[in-house]
């Protein structure tokens, strides 16, 4: 480093120590929370608690000083956490209690979903129920013997003090209690290695198919419950299994389901992008979270559906989705941010659920005037839309119906619309905007990436492609460690948490995703190293599945093993479809025969319980159907590799070259002068053709 360098640096530095002195002094309570980059870990860095970050220093010195753990576990756009926050731990004498008889620790869930998941799987054994704020206590050592959600003051205090009396008094019977506590933990997460099943047949899948079909709001779409999640995992099993089985039934729920979440409050026809989940069963009112995770997710589902019904609707939808992404969550580096709060402050200055998102019938009156009729009846100013006396636009009818009842054509009623959305666009922005998650974490940009791609690859807009291509290069320089690994997390050119199996799982996917429309060799070896990595750190030597944590991580009481899909799709069966992918590249690698008895090792659970392991029989379809390696190469292989593309293929892997690639599958492949398409299966290839209707006609 040279001087000049040096000098600028110390300079920064003493910059940075004097704004954090001076934050420090204008607080009248100053945690080790401070030190943190974590939005969520920030917001109660001015508790009285003396809260901590999990670190192991910390657990150590609970050893040597005999306190119980008080685990506290939330996230930054956690409604019920701020509640908790406000009521519990802003309270000087609830903090004087916790501080005086436990180390206190606060978790981000989602810069450490490796320890919420074990506390998670703790609170569901011990009440029942689970959710956070997720609060727990514990030895010294981390195994667990109490657990609540949110508590209001009075049952807080009430419940602390009988754990303080039980830890002093009978030590003896709480260390029992957590010995048969982590039993419990430790067996709920076997998996056996079934090696001598046989892989679910097509029949079977009918009948499991059927079995879920049982759970399904055929009206309203969704599962015949409330709330409602919106599961993008179950939706894309289902439109695979739909397309490639002919059965319109299945397809007709899933259109249903999509068009009503596309209807509902729970997407922001203001400002586009999809909220967390609904409370009722019609989609309307929703927690007004809005996560990374679910908008990449569902920017890559409406795109497929896209390609399957060509509905104008849905790319509608896959439009206005990055439109909220790049506005609201898109750091300029090209990583994608986490979250937007729930919460904002009304116009009172009271931090309220939804505020920034709900109208009044007198504002819209007076912001759209004459055209306040027509919005009205398009978004339900009614009863319908009406939520404490105030209105989450929803849509009920269609576009025909609304424009033949005030006798205008469609095209003049969407003009109107959009400048009327235009109008409460530019005032909801005079409004206090909800808190924003500004971390960025690998495994929630993974499926962004992954949402940018099949945006670009069905809706054929470059811009998407270009976006895509951004992300990945700031995954691949700021995310990839010098070791090959990952890390988890990024805020302020900082990364310190090594990186869990979703976020290996989730960059490889995108990754090869990626490789499939720009055939820039690149991102197809980044996939294969990262899943070298992954089978070398995270290996269950006898289950042959993937644990949650590398062998390169401080131990817990329990090494996970994440099978189930829940709204984001389980590590292992995400990293299953990539080793099935990559094995029709490299067949010698093994990846085949790994993924194959992953899925025999999980797939009893298919026929009663579909929905949480919609992912997993995606691999299920494959290994009954044809799974087809799709080879285009020659000069005009971009725009013939482009048109195949388009088209939706789930049981497909593309791969192009101008002349011939270092994957096997482009060896011997070119033919000076044409551009040839090779459909094979399993590197047996039918003739070559030469248009991209050809070759699907041989699908």
């Amino acid at each position: 480093m040279n001087k000049t360098v040096r000098a600028f640096s110390l300079l920064f530095l003493l910059l940075v120590a004097c704004g954090q002195k001076k934050e420090a002094m204008s607080h009248k309570h100053t945690n080790a929370l401070v030190d943190e980059t974590s939005p969520y870990l920030l917001q109660h860095a001015h508790n009285p608690v003396n809260w901590e970050a999990w670190h192991p220093e910390v657990l150590e010195r609970a050893k040597k000083e005999n306190k119980p753990l008080l685990i506290s576990i939330g996230y930054a756009a956690c409604h019920w956490c701020h509640v908790m926050e406000e009521e519990c731990f802003e309270d000087e004498e609830v903090a004087k209690m916790m501080n005086e008889n436990f180390i206190n620790i606060k978790i981000d869930r989602e810069e450490r979903p490796d320890v919420d998941q074990i506390y998670m799987d703790a609170i569901q054994m011990m009440t029942g129920n689970g959710g956070w704020p997720l609060n727990i206590v514990a030895l010294p050592d981390g195994r667990p013997f109490w657990g609540a959600t949110y508590l209001p003051k009075d049952n807080w205090v009430k419940s602390l003090d009988q754990l303080t009396k039980l830890y002093k008094e009978d030590p003896e019977k709480v260390k029992g209690y957590a010995s048969d506590l982590e039993r419990g933990i430790q067996s709920i997460n076997l998996v056996e290695n079934k090696k001598d099943a046989t892989v679910y047949s097509l029949e079977q899948m009918h009948e499991a198919v059927a079995n879920w079909q049982t759970y399904f709001d055929t009206y309203l779409g969704g599962y015949k419950r409330a709330p409602k999640f919106m599961m993008p995992n179950n939706l894309d099993f289902l439109m695979h299994y739909g397309t490639t089985q002919n059965n319109q039934e299945i397809l007709d729920y899933v259109n249903t389901t999509l068009t009503r979440m596309a209807y509902g409050g729970i997407y922001d026809h203001v400002g586009g992008g999809f909220s967390r989940y609904s409370v009722d069963t019609k989609w309307h009112v929703p927690h007004f979270e809005k996560m990374l995770y679910d908008n990449g997710q569902l920017v890559s589902l409406y795109a497929k559906a896209y390609a399957v019904t060509k509905n104008p609707l849905y790319k509608k939808i896959v439009d206005e989705t990055i439109v909220f992404v790049q506005e609201e969550l898109a750091d300029q580096s090209g990583g994608f941010y986490s979250s937007l709060d729930a919460d904002s402050f009304t116009e009172s200055g009271e931090l309220e659920e939804g505020a920034y998102y709900v109208w009044t019938k007198e504002e819209l009156q007076q912001l759209l005037g004459e055209d306040f009729d027509l919005f009205k009846d398009y978004y339900n100013i009614n009863s319908y839309g009406e939520w404490e006396e105030n209105y989450v636009l929803i849509r009920d009818k269609s576009d025909e119906e609304i424009s033949e009842k005030h006798r205008i054509s469609k095209e003049t009623m969407h003009e109107k619309l959009t400048k009327a959305l235009s109008v409460l666009k530019k005032e909801r922005q005079k409004r206090e905007k909800p808190r924003l998650d500004d971390k960025i974490l690998t495994s929630w940009n993974g499926l962004m990436l992954k949402g940018l791609v099949d945006a670009h690859r069905y809706t054929q807009n470059e811009a998407y492609l270009t976006k895509a291509l951004k992300n990945a290069k700031f995954i691949e320089t700021e995310m990839v460690q010098a070791s090959g690994g990952l890390f988890r997390n990024h805020k302020n050119g900082q990364s310190n948490i090594n990186g869990f199996l979703e976020d290996y799982a989730t960059t490889i996917e995108g990754f090869i995703a990626l490789y499939e429309v720009t055939f820039d060799e690149k991102w197809l070896n980044l996939a294969k190293s990262l899943t070298d990595f992954s089978l070398t750190h995270f290996t269950d030597a006898s289950s042959k599945m993937l644990f949650f944590t590398s062998d390169e991580d401080d131990s817990l009481i329990r090494r996970t093993i994440e099978v189930n899909d829940n709204v984001i799709s389980a590590s292992n069966s995400i990293m299953a479809k990539n080793l099935l992918k990559l094995h029709k590249l490299y067949s010698k690698e093994g990846y085949g025969q790994r993924a194959h008895q992953m899925l025999k090792n999980v797939q009893e659970n298919f026929l009663e319980n579909g929905q949480s392991f919609a992912n997993w029989m995606h691999l299920a379809l494959f290994e009954n159907l044809n799974f087809y390696e799709i080879a285009v190469v020659g000069d005009d292989y971009e725009t013939l590799g482009n048109e195949v593309a388009s088209t939706y293929i789930p049981n497909s892997i593309l791969v192009g070259a101008p002349k011939e690639g270092k994957i096997e599958l482009l060896k011997g492949r070119y033919n000076e002068g044409q551009t040839l398409i090779y459909v094979c299966i399993e590197g047996a290839c039918k003739l070559p053709v030469t248009s991209s209707k050809q070759a699907l006609d041989q699908l």
